[in-house]
């Protein structure tokens, strides 16, 4: 029998675990269009493969709403990295499958997603490695690596106004994780193509990447970060009011750009957030001999010692987002879970036991913040205290920076394919 690579097996993994939930909330499956034109434009994956996206058409009073959702994946800070990507669905849509469950913040009924049903949703697909920062002009001979990130959101979005966004009443950009920080780097930039009557806003979920040391004391999220926006040539894509005043690669981190920012924000964060803590406070580089190895994988595993740490870094956290302020246009949902994205999974964004601050669960919150029904900057009171947590447990064959959610029996793969529930790329 062929054997499936790790990677490829994790990427599978991920999909089945989606399609699982989508079984228990009747999600909506939504084919994929690519961007025609888009290579002449030189927008392109990191392989030289067209943009891609998914598009479910709005009806009844949402028709002239739009909701575009940014995927998230990472990013990809060298050539290694970068080569590591062009042959997987962050890097070639070729990769990418056809069919992609819609639920959360795309869901498709008003019991699961009452404010933004019956709106045009889209989700981006991401392959750039880049936030779609980025914009080389030179194709390396040998590598075949194309850095056009920031192409390839033009074209995008350029292709969605032709199908009806430049008629938006209302719109909103969001996006996870890293596509999270898209939403935050092009907010202002999406707001100023759509009409000037539109009324546009943007959210951004797990994307509020920090700038902190790690457990070792070296600066490893800001070294990384700087090798991004240098390899990608990203520095003239980031925002000019923050790019005017400090360095670029400091532009690529939420809490120096966004309290410029002049578009209406929500920050969907948890303030443990797994990813952050994986990555940006305990990386390998920084923990050699794995001593914060099956904390990353478990809260509850973390000893006395590291809880102190990762209430410091909670404190970090939450100084760098006060550089919001309170102003009524800014939304704040800050919770103390180890998680990961809370808006696209149906079970964290209006489930029976979904998390809630002040008895309020997410979708509600962004919901009435959008629609100026009532403002809501909350925080949540430090780890241990919040009951309603969806906490990230990983497996112990999940790797650092890893978005899987870890292996489950390959009898889920056969039921899910023999229902037909996605189609193979």
């Amino acid at each position: 029998m062929m054997r499936m690579s790790d990677t490829t097996l994790q990427q599978w993994m991920k999909v089945l675990i989606c399609a699982l939930s989508c079984l228990k909330t009747e999600c909506l499956y939504v084919g994929i269009t690519y961007v025609s034109g888009a290579r002449a434009k030189g927008a392109v994956c990191l392989d030289g493969s067209p943009p891609a996206y998914h598009l479910d058409r709005g009806s009844g009073a949402g028709i002239n709403n739009w909701l575009v959702h940014v995927e998230g994946g990472g990013w990809c800070n060298n050539i290694t990295s970068c080569l590591s990507r062009k042959n997987s669905r962050l890097g070639s849509s070729k990769k990418m499958v056809k069919l992609l469950a819609f639920s959360g913040i795309l869901g498709n009924t008003r019991a699961s997603n009452p404010d933004f049903y019956n709106w045009n949703r889209v989700k981006i697909r991401y392959c750039d490695g880049a936030s779609f920062t980025g914009d080389v002009q030179a194709i390396n001979p040998v590598t075949k690596l194309h850095f056009r990130g920031a192409r390839i959101w033009r074209a995008v979005i350029e292709d969605l106004l032709a199908k009806g966004m430049r008629r938006a009443k209302n719109a909103i950009l969001s996006g996870c994780s890293a596509g999270g920080l898209t939403s935050i780097l092009h907010c202002d930039s999406f707001r100023a193509l759509l009409p000037m009557g539109t009324k546009v806003k943007c959210l951004s979920d797990a994307g509020y990447f920090i700038n902190v040391k790690d457990v070792s004391g070296a600066q490893h999220i800001e070294q990384y970060f700087t090798q991004i926006v240098e390899l990608h040539g990203s520095a003239k894509n980031l925002p000019a009011s923050c790019t005017s005043i400090m360095k670029p690669h400091l532009c690529f981190f939420p809490q120096y750009t966004a309290p410029q920012i002049h578009t209406p924000l929500f920050i969907l964060n948890a303030a443990y957030d797994s990813w952050q803590i994986k990555n940006i406070l305990a990386p390998v580089a920084a923990d050699p001999h794995g001593y914060w190895s099956d904390c990353k994988l478990d809260i509850n595993n973390c000893s006395p010692t590291q809880l102190r740490i990762m209430q410091e870094f909670r404190l970090d956290f939450l100084a760098a987002i006060k550089r919001l302020g309170r102003s009524p246009s800014r939304g704040m949902f800050i919770n103390s879970c180890y998680a990961h994205c809370q808006s696209e999974m149906q079970e964290t964004w209006l489930g029976y036991d979904s998390p809630m601050l002040n008895k309020t669960k997410i979708a509600k919150a962004i919901g009435d913040w959008f629609y100026d029904q009532s403002p809501f900057h909350m925080i949540d009171c430090p780890f241990p205290c919040d009951s309603t947590c969806h906490d990230r447990v990983f497996g112990p064959q999940d790797q650092p920076g890893n978005e899987s959610q870890g292996r489950q029996p390959w009898l889920l793969l056969v039921m899910l394919l023999a229902m037909n529930l996605m189609v193979l790329p």
